[in-house]
């Protein structure tokens, strides 16, 4: 657990304040306090019941993971949940991070079991200028939230590499490829659940910057706007990502069937061919004593030219028709 204090008095952040002294800070309304509990523990779990008197329904969500983002207002203080992304995440594997938080008078707890860069960030414009804590607790969560979102814009940017070149992969295909078709599958669940996420959290934005509760005063509302603006932006690249890798899907099982159809075209042509040859080495197969040419010096030889003459005029009769890589020849008009 990590608290920094901003007093209005001092001007200045003060990092490193012992938990004792929260109760005593709690009472101070002109004190912006942020506490960051990262991986926390037993203890700084306690803290939230025993110090700031959280419902414990709220401690329990903030214990487990996999929830779905929310926020929700109770006496004296704001409970949500974010979803960032994670600094390790592909296209293929995309995956989040949940952020839960509580906002209240004087201020702001992060919860976390895993390492966020925007609270780092956060923290490192702290040190280099309080001015975030100087407009209260509402504008520092907005910091906070701002990063989260913005860093979903490079993973945006990945989704928009990979779709490209899986679609120059897929175009490019000699052969029928199950690793491709994996990959596009494992994409679209990936952009489905950045969809989802990004749906929910953008609800919650919707809600804090249209005045719905009190702790967020109304100049503070723009600035919330316009993490929801940025919000619309990946729901609607999301969309267009998920209809985009949809058509992926689809080119691929195209050209997999043109590549399919190549193939049982040339084996029937070549079934084509061998059926009047079989045909003539049946016939000539049968023992009769009264067959023409059977006691021919010369029968076998011929039977081969024939055989073989039948073979290339029906070679020169399929490429004519353009069933042999002649399809674009130029047929008369009219």
């Amino acid at each position: 657990m990590e608290i920094l204090v901003y007093r209005s008095s001092e001007r200045k952040i003060t990092e490193g304040v012992p938990v004792e002294q929260l109760p005593e800070l709690l009472q101070d309304q002109s004190a912006v306090i942020w506490v960051d509990m990262e991986s926390p523990t037993e203890a700084d779990e306690q803290v939230l019941l025993d110090v700031f008197n959280f419902h414990p329904l709220t401690v329990e969500d903030c214990r487990e993971n996999r929830h779905y983002p929310k926020v929700e207002e109770f006496p004296g203080y704001i409970y949500f949940i974010v979803h960032g992304v994670t600094s390790d995440t592909s296209p293929d594997r995309f995956n989040t991070i949940e952020l839960d938080g509580f906002l209240g008078s004087n201020y702001v707890i992060t919860y976390h079991h895993a390492s966020f860069r925007s609270i780092h960030n956060v923290r490192q414009l702290l040190r280099t200028s309080p001015i975030a804590c100087q407009r209260g607790p509402a504008f520092l969560l907005h910091q906070i939230l701002d990063q989260v979102v913005d860093y979903y814009s490079p993973v945006l940017d990945d989704f928009d590499d990979r779709i490209d070149q899986l679609e120059h992969e897929i175009f490019t295909l000699k052969q029928p490829n199950n690793a491709i078709l994996a990959q596009i599958m494992d994409l679209k669940r990936s952009v489905l659940r950045l969809r989802r996420i990004s749906t929910k959290q953008m609800d919650i934005l919707l809600r804090m910057s249209r005045g719905e509760f009190d702790l967020i005063p109304d100049e503070m509302r723009p600035f919330y706007r316009d993490v929801y603006d940025h919000l619309v932006r990946v729901v609607d690249l999301s969309e267009s990502y998920r209809d985009l890798i949809s058509g992926s899907l689809e080119a691929y099982l195209s050209v997999v069937s043109n590549r399919m159809n190549e193939i049982m075209k040339v084996l029937t042509i070549f079934s084509a061919i061998m059926l009047p040859l079989t045909f003539i080495a049946g016939v000539y197969g049968m023992n009769f004593d009264n067959m023409p040419e059977l006691r021919s010096r010369y029968g076998y030889y011929g039977t081969l030219g024939v055989m073989f003459v039948v073979a290339v005029g029906m070679l020169i009769f399929f490429w004519r028709r353009g069933w042999l890589g002649r399809g674009d020849r130029e047929t008369p008009e009219g």
